[in-house]
Order: structure tokens, then sequence, then C-alpha cells
């Protein structure tokens, strides 16, 4: 069965919407003002949901643009996640997903082998912080170094890390599968020092946080982990909660349970 379309608005309206930019109320005007005449809504009302239309779909376009701009790797979220296929006790999933903790500006560190659905749940993390209107930046050593490196060249350097920790979630992923040069070194130990206690960082890595000076310039490699876990979340995708224990209590970090 076919509806009739609803009549179109006024002439004038329509532009006065359109030099207004209010592109979704427009859209959703014909069908609720015949409704409202049908129906004889109050004014207040047919404003309202007017008004609705439009922050509801600016709010999706916003949404849109942060997560192109986020740069993630594949689009997975945690609807594809199988939570109960993880080694990360159950939980502490449930408690990295309230994503509490970056309104806290707390720091997110997921060692692990590869292959153990290290940088899905960070995508999902990543994801979920976006449907909640954060902003998320997504890097991996290398491009983050190249980031960086290019800023160099105009001395733009303070301004290029600035713009990145404009992001809430800051995600560097798959640290570990390869030696660190002294660029990617600094950059990464500029941007963990640029968001301390400012904004979050996700880190997901083949190797204890405490290894990175085996792969990475030793004092580069020191002064990163120190701020990086200062204010941070350790898991891995193992489930040894003994070693997990073991790696925390000497690292002086509260896991989540």
């Amino acid at each position: 069965m076919s509806f009739p379309n609803p009549p179109a608005i006024p002439e004038e309206l329509d532009k006065l919407m359109r030099r207004m930019r209010l592109p979704y109320m427009r859209k959703a005007a014909p069908d609720v003002l015949a409704t409202a005449r049908a129906q004889r809504w109050d004014p207040a009302e047919v404003l309202r949901l007017l008004i609705a239309e439009e922050v509801t779909g600016r709010d999706a376009a916003t949404r849109r643009l942060r997560r192109h701009s986020a740069n993630f790797p594949t689009g997975k979220t945690l609807g594809s996640w199988r939570a109960e296929d993880s080694t990360i006790p159950e939980p502490t999933q449930n408690s990295l997903v309230t994503l509490e903790w970056i309104g806290r500006a707390e720091n997110l560190v997921i060692a692990g082998p590869s292959g153990t659905g290290k940088s899905h749940f960070t995508e999902g993390l990543a994801q979920a912080a976006i449907e909640k209107d954060l902003r998320v930046s997504w890097f991996t050593l290398e491009t983050l170094s190249a980031a960086i490196g290019k800023s160099k060249v105009d001395g733009s350097t303070a301004r290029t890390v600035a713009r990145i920790c404009r992001a809430d979630l800051i995600v560097i992923d798959d640290i570990g599968l390869l030696p660190v040069g002294e660029d990617a070194a600094e950059a990464f130990y500029r941007i963990i020092d640029a968001a301390y206690e400012r904004r979050s960082i996700a880190v997901t890595s083949n190797i204890h946080p405490s290894g990175f000076d085996t792969i990475m310039p030793k004092t580069l490699a020191g002064a990163s982990t120190d701020r990086l876990m200062h204010h941070a979340h350790l898991v891995t995708t193992t489930g040894d909660s003994h070693r997990l224990a073991e790696a925390l209590a000497g690292k002086g970090v509260v896991p989540l349970n």
C-alpha cells in the first residue's frame, strides 16, 4: 500500500530553512506539518519535533565525520565482538565498555600475542566512544611517526601534537611487532607526554610495556612507559590472572575488575 506524499512546505519557509542551514528540519517538515494539521497539534509540539529532527540529524552527521576522521583500520564494532570467546575476563570487558575511564583521562594497555583480539576489542571501544559523541584518533607507530615527522619539515610539530591530542581517545595499535626506530619512539613519547592526565591513550602490544625498552631506545621507552602506565588499566589476552596480578603489582597499576 502506498501513501500520498505530504504537501510541500511553503517556498518562503523552504528558503529560510536553506538559508539557516537546517537540512534535517527541512526534510522532516512536510511530514511533521501534515500530521500536525491533521491531528491539530499544539504549535510548541510541532516546533519541538522539528528541532529534534535537526539535532538528531546533526549528531548523526558529526558521528559519521568523526568515524571517518578517526581512520579506523577495519570498521569493527562491539556488535561483532564475541565476549565469551575472549581471554579478557568478562568483568574487565564490561568495565571497559562503560568508557568511564575515558572520562577520567585514564589509559588502557592491552598486551598479548597476535590474533587474540586486542585490536578488535580496542576498535570496538573506540567505535563506542564515537557513539557517545567523543573524538577518536587511531594510529600505528608507523602512521604516528609519519604524522609527527612530516610536521618537522615546516616546524609545526607542536601544532600537530596539539591537534592529535584534541581527541578524547588516542589509539596506538600493534606495538611490538617490529623494532622501533628513534623517530617512531620520539613520536610515541611526544603524544604520551602531551596527553598525560588530559586525554586517554589506548595501546595494543605484543609485549608487556616493561619490555618496550627491548624494541625502542631505552631512554624514550622508559619515559613513555612511566607516563603511559601512571594512570593505566593493563589487561592481557591470555587470561592468566596470576601473571597479570604479578605484572600489575610490579607496575603499581590497578586493574579493572
